[in-house]
């Protein structure tokens, strides 16, 4: 499995537990339009750390934050250990 299908799992299964409806999900997707609110993205960046071993939100280097899933997976995958 790919990290975009480990982000994209992670997405889904956040959105089940907590009860929102996801839109499906494309790189130009708005992170505030995907269904999921601050604290669903919150817990999947939680899931995500415990899955990969990191979390890129916590590095000294981040000067901005993603706003579209496509923006959100390449953040992952330009901090990858």
């Amino acid at each position: 499995m790919g990290l975009r299908d480990i982000i994209a799992a992670q997405f889904s299964e956040i959105a089940h537990q907590q009860r929102c409806e996801l839109v499906p999900l494309s790189d130009n997707l708005e992170l505030l339009r995907s269904g999921l609110d601050s604290l669903s993205l919150a817990l999947i960046v939680t899931r995500l750390e415990e899955t990969l071993g990191f979390n890129p939100f916590e590095s000294d280097e981040v000067t901005g934050y993603p706003t579209t899933f496509g923006d959100f997976v390449s953040f992952y995958n330009g901090r990858r250990h």
